[in-house]
């Protein structure tokens, strides 16, 4: 029988919840093929029908004048540093009023890289940058990172408010990474682990982390929370943990009319690609790769900037892959920059702690995001929405759809407002709410399929300020391991939705108010809890057996609409 006609026979068949499932399925197959068509649709399709207003995000231009850095004393010979002939030659089309940078095929070995004003960096194909580790090449400057005031090692590929600058071509930028970064053993092969002890045999006390130095080591043990040292304070003792302060492979700050096109950037020795504070900044047809195990390995952190765009690329991380930041606590309130205004289109996510993420560091708020037509294979979390107390910041006006995922060990959608497990203990109580106090809101996702995760959607908000006002609609979850959990949250709607939990528990729901869930299809053995402190929960026009709806008593009835 041909293909064409059992897709249409099983999608005859007179079974409402596998007639379901089919159609999804094929629709998240043709969205595929709609997200490759649009990748070649002109500019102007992507801010068609956005739902914020934004205005067009303008590409850098460069006058015709090129020069060659082998014209400045570059050499290809994998040893000889060529630092300096970057330098001298962005240098000399910086003060030639704008120009091109070719970086033809061979291995350039180098130090930091700054790109100033007016210039674009275009490698060729078979371009190969090879960042040197030597802790000579990077001085310590005044940065942020994790979204926080510190200081770190300077980036491999740095500029500072730069205007109209461009990376481009065909070409790849190595970090190095592995000189940089500790191990954690859980995350490689023994055989892998053996060859790290070869090389120096410094682990944490515990014995389950690698450091590539004793300094590395120092530096880890003066962090009090995540990768900032606390409580250093002179030169000398920055000097000290010197190997510790890792740098993303890419730091822009300040900048305005970026572009980052074409070119292969890898092996970062912390995040890879974090513009900071940049606006009309670009991202197209670019490749982002970190291995698996690399820690706090982000693909792309885009902090604090207003109008982006991110289309037509590939990330493969070591954690987060396409991450959405705008500082953190105090250091983030302080610096009050959003960020705002981004379409993310057409991407492809192979690896990372989550697909698309916003937060942990939000604390200057997060809004108008569109992330649509995006393809998350692997990922821990598809879609990662985190916070804390502390933080403080709105994330709200966030708008996604078309999106497929599959193989994803834990949530295909969570919001968890205790990340890293902070404030577990005191989770029941409510303090009053502050300028710490971290909100999302206004959350719109539709049209996604995801075949295989861990728990399918997972809402954890604050005693003292719910998760709120978030509009789900045609999402598919198929082959989960459990359900929906709705925890501390607020006008949340969920329509036309598919879930297929092998715990049969597919929506469990507690101090949630005002919930509406209207033709949620599940397993026929499907059931539905309702526990303490829910109000205003509305369940219609859904496949879920009433008999398998189970209520706590301390509900009352007046609350539960079901029909």
């Amino acid at each position: 029988m041909p293909n064409e006609v059992i897709c249409l026979t099983l999608l005859l068949k007179p079974n409402l919840y596998f007639m379901k499932t089919q159609i999804f399925f094929i629709a998240s197959l043709l969205a595929c093929t709609f997200s490759a068509v649009a990748s070649i649709l002109p500019d102007d399709d992507l801010y068609r029908d956005i739902p914020f207003d934004m205005p067009q995000v303008v590409r850098p231009s460069f006058p015709d004048y090129e020069v060659n850095i082998c014209d400045f004393g570059a050499v290809s010979d994998g040893r000889t540093l060529c630092t300096e002939a970057f330098e001298r030659a962005i240098t000399h089309v910086h003060e030639q009023g704008g120009g091109t940078v070719v970086v033809p095929a061979g291995m350039w070995y180098t130090g930091p890289i700054e790109l100033l004003s007016n210039v674009r960096l275009h490698t060729e194909y078979g371009a190969l940058v090879q960042f040197t580790s030597d802790l000579d090449a990077y001085k310590i400057i005044d940065t942020s990172f994790e979204g926080l005031d510190t200081r770190r090692c300077q980036s491999p590929l740095f500029a500072y408010k730069a205007h109209n600058i461009a990376i481009t071509g065909h070409g790849t930028f190595d970090g190095c990474g592995e000189d940089w970064r500790p191990v954690k053993k859980s995350k490689v092969t023994s055989k892998q682990w053996k060859e790290l002890l070869a090389k120096g045999n410094i682990t944490n006390e515990k014995g389950n982390i690698w450091y590539p130095s004793e300094e590395s080591r120092k530096g880890s043990e003066a962090c009090y929370d995540f990768n900032v040292p606390d409580n250093i304070t002179t030169d000398a003792e920055w000097e000290s943990i010197k190997r510790w302060l890792r740098p993303t492979l890419l730091n822009f700050i300040a900048c305005d009319t970026v572009l980052l096109e074409g070119a292969t950037f890898k092996n970062s020795p912390a995040w890879c690609l974090h513009p900071l504070m940049c606006s009309y900044l670009t991202i197209d047809k670019v490749q982002v790769s970190n291995p698996w195990y690399a820690q706090n390995g982000d693909a792309l952190d885009i902090e604090s900037c207003r109008n982006v765009i991110v289309t037509n690329s590939t990330f493969d991380a070591g954690d987060d892959a396409i991450c959405i930041k705008s500082g953190k606590d105090e250091d983030g309130r302080r610096r009050a920059v959003p960020c705002e205004n981004v379409i993310i289109r057409n991407n492809t996510v192979l690896h990372g702690h989550g697909g698309f993420v916003v937060g942990s560091e939000m604390s200057g708020g997060v809004r108008n995001i569109l992330i649509s037509h995006c393809c998350f294979i692997g990922t821990d979390v598809g879609l990662r929405f985190k916070s804390t107390r502390g933080r403080g910041g709105v994330v709200e006006n966030i708008y996604i759809n078309h999106i497929v995922m599959t193989n994803i060990p834990e949530e295909a959608l969570l919001f968890d407002l205790f990340y890293g497990k902070k404030g577990k203990e005191t989770a029941h109580e409510t303090p009053a709410v502050s300028d710490e106090t971290p909100i999302f809101r206004n959350i719109h996702i539709d049209n996604v399929v995801c075949r295989g995760a861990g728990r399918a959607m997972y809402f954890n908000g604050l005693p003292e300020m719910k998760i709120s006002d978030v509009f789900i609609d045609n999402v598919t979850i198929l082959k989960a391991q459990s359900g929906i959990v709705i925890n501390q949250a607020q006008g949340i709607k969920i329509e036309d939705t598919v879930v297929e939990s092998a715990q049969n528990n597919v929506l469990n729901l507690s101090n949630a108010i005002d919930i509406f869930i209207e033709q949620l299809t599940s397993l026929p053995e499907a059931t539905v809890s309702i526990g303490e402190g829910c109000e205003k929960i509305s369940i219609e026009d859904s496949n879920i057996d009433k008999d398998n709806i189970i209520i706590n008593e301390s509900v009352s009835e007046k609350e539960i609409k079901i029909k």
